[in-house]
């Protein structure tokens, strides 16, 4: 079996702060192999922006980085100089950022950030940049494309701002692309079309995808992977079948019965709730960190909490299958 193009061990993230190291995000572990699509979910404040943001080398200069590898297609990211994931960030790993309009320069036309990338990365006259942009803005669905090169961001609605980012992240052919919920600001209709898009184009090109986002109903579309992130931590990972069709861990559970499923779904009646609120990462974080809202909890639930494994799923809970048997509870 071949080497996976991206393999992550115990990824962790601390933030100082005035009263104490914010434990941001702690021992994640996962693989992804080329053409592949991992989707990673959770509620806002999980981490999840923050663990991409460490993949691509763009973290703040106050938090600190570690794990026990971090590895890129052979190359150790943890270790790589500045000048290296500069030839890496573009060429061979992109990134689209949650807001386009806050990720494009509105001093500087489509085409020059466009072109940017490619002059940089690749030994191509300009001339050849350009027609390289038009290729992609072509091939993302936006129209009169030649004309779009002298327009400047402020020009162009959200849908078309976020269809430039996404062959802003094409020009150099990737291998890795990250998005970082790219459809938030888009309303319904457009949302479906750039997943569509990206999902299409990722199995076009051979890319492997990480999309990161919380809008289940997108990762059942689209996900060949799953990782489910609570507050710092990969409480359950698999395949995307198995984790909709046999949940294990109780905040996944939880998600889950979130979400209205048609034909299952009456109509007029509520949706499932997770109650409560993340807790706090900062100082000593033990035991299981959904405890104080899990319906299941109990004392043991305040240590080691067990990574448990069945073939390619994986959860954190000290019950066998995630949920006990028995009918006392006690919340933690």
């Amino acid at each position: 079996m071949s080497e996976p193009l991206l393999s992550v061990r115990n990824l962790t993230l601390d933030i100082p702060t005035g009263s104490g190291t914010l434990h941001a995000v702690r021992g994640i572990d996962f693989d992804l192999n080329r053409g592949e699509t991992l989707c990673i979910v959770g509620e806002s404040g999980s981490g999840k922006s923050l663990t991409s943001l460490a993949l691509m080398g763009l973290l703040g200069k106050g938090i600190k980085r570690s794990a026990d590898r971090m590895t890129f297609d052979g190359t150790e990211l943890t270790t790589a100089d500045s000048r290296k994931m500069r030839s890496l960030r573009g060429a061979r790993m992109a990134m689209i950022f949650q807001e386009p309009m806050t990720s494009l320069n509105p001093a500087y036309t489509i085409g020059d950030q466009l072109s940017e990338a490619l002059l940089l990365h690749r030994n191509v006259t300009r001339a050849a940049a350009r027609a390289r942009a038009v290729e992609l803005l072509e091939k993302v669905g936006i129209t009169a494309a030649e004309s779009r090169l002298s327009q400047y961001p402020h020009q162009l609605s959200g849908g078309l701002r976020q269809r430039v980012m996404i062959a802003m992240a094409l020009m150099c052919e990737p291998e890795l692309i990250i998005a970082d919920e790219p459809t938030t600001a888009l309303d319904v209709t457009i949302q479906a079309q750039i997943l569509r898009l990206l999902h299409d184009l990722g199995r076009e090109m051979n890319m492997a995808m990480i999309l990161i986002t919380h809008d289940l109903g997108v990762v059942a579309r689209v996900a060949d992977k799953v990782a489910v992130m609570y507050a710092g931590e990969l409480v359950e990972t698999g395949p995307v079948g198995e984790i909709f069709n046999a949940p294990t861990h109780p905040y996944t559970r939880g998600l889950l019965r979130c979400i209205p499923l048609p034909g299952k779904t009456a109509r007029g009646s509520q949706l499932g709730t997770i109650p409560g609120i993340v807790p706090s990462l900062v100082g000593a974080v033990e035991g299981c960190v959904f405890r104080t809202r899990c319906p299941h909890a109990t004392m043991e639930c305040r240590g080691p909490i067990p990574k448990r494994v069945d073939g390619d799923h994986a959860f954190r809970c000290i019950f066998p299958d995630g949920k006990r048997h028995d009918e006392k509870e006690l919340t933690a």
